[in-house]
């Protein structure tokens, strides 16, 4: 079987998924790489044999998404033509982790996709979200990346097609201990931004990964660090808690190290939003940038002692095993589909 495994470059939850995920199933089938959008901070290390700028979110500085920034650099005519050209009748299947150019080139030619992500989850009704209803953040997770069958990945499984999370194998060879200092990614706030907040809660050392800087800098009881993966898997390790957006990969990384967790969701980010829904079920804080009591939730926060305990078993060879050769009980629904 050749298959394609597509994957959204966009933040560095998709490629840390991608660099467990893909050495496994190239045990089991013939693979190809395409990787879309750039902004991601990890590489991989294998090769890649198609590469786009796609679609790629781009953040602000103040807790929220750059709209302008984002639809600036999109260029719906070579997208289209991106689509149209992809050679995508080469595979039996698309491994498809919410990347739109191979999901709407696999719709238009008839070629088996599967949606293999976090936001593959969200598709299901059981899963927890806002109570008010978001009409555009469902659009973007049903239409973005369409496909004919549906594998999600969540804090817990709460349909029977959603799996725990992946977590890397560099985070499952650790021995967590607590050093005294709190570790920091939030990458839709400013350093300045952050300083700013984190310099009124003097009596805690805050270790920050910033997109902003290249060298490492010391500001009063804050270590600002650019991004660098051994680097925050180390600073992870040894933390009392993370504060963090509420994304995927790392809140379930530090849960799973059972480190205590507070989470920021990115402004206009549905499936954050989605995700603080389920963290909050776990007894875990979170609040907008924007928040007034930010200041005064996230001092609670370091008080608390609570701590998370989770079962993340590895499951990434029995779920490609599932996908490669029973996915069609994954079928999703025609309108889900798109």
């Amino acid at each position: 079987m050749k298959v394609l495994y597509a994957i959204q470059g966009t933040g560095n939850g998709h490629v840390s998924r991608a660099r467990e995920v893909i050495p496994v199933l190239k045990q089991l089938a013939e693979v190809d790489v395409f990787l879309s959008g750039g902004n991601s901070n990890l590489k991989l290390p294998f090769d890649i044999d198609y590469s786009s700028k796609g679609l790629s979110f781009e953040y602000g500085k103040n807790g929220g998404l750059n709209y302008w920034r984002t639809l600036s650099k999109v260029s719906p005519i070579h997208l289209m033509k991106e689509i149209r050209d992809f050679p995508i009748q080469k595979y039996d299947l698309v491994i498809n982790d919410f990347e739109c150019i191979s999901a709407y080139a696999a719709q238009l030619r008839n070629v088996p996709c599967i949606s293999f992500s976090h936001q593959a989850s969200l598709l299901s009704d059981k899963c927890p979200k806002p109570d008010k209803k978001n009409r555009l953040g469902e659009f973007i997770l049903t239409h973005y990346a369409p496909a004919h069958y549906a594998v999600g990945m969540h804090f817990k499984r709460y349909d029977g097609s959603i799996f725990t999370p992946i977590i890397r194998k560099e985070i499952r060879q650790l021995n967590p201990i607590q050093l005294g200092h709190y570790t920091v990614y939030l990458p839709a706030v400013g350093t300045t931004q952050l300083t700013q907040l984190l310099n009124q809660i003097p009596d805690i050392r805050w270790e920050v990964f910033s997109r902003d800087i290249r060298y490492t800098r010391i500001e009063k009881n804050i270590t600002i660090r650019p991004i660098q993966n051994d680097v925050f898997i180390q600073s992870l390790a040894t933390c009392k808690g993370l504060l963090t957006g509420a994304g995927f990969e790392s809140p379930a990384e530090a849960m799973y190290l059972n480190k205590k967790v507070f989470v920021i969701p990115i402004e206009g980010q549905y499936e954050q939003l989605c995700n603080a829904c389920s963290l909050n079920d776990f007894g875990i804080e979170s609040a907008s940038f924007q928040d007034s009591n930010l200041l005064e939730k996230i001092q609670k926060w370091v008080n608390q002692s609570l701590s998370i305990e989770v079962n993340y078993p590895d499951l990434t060879q029995e779920i490609l095993e599932k996908i490669l050769f029973n996915q069609s009980s994954f079928k999703i629904n025609s309108q889900i589909a798109g």
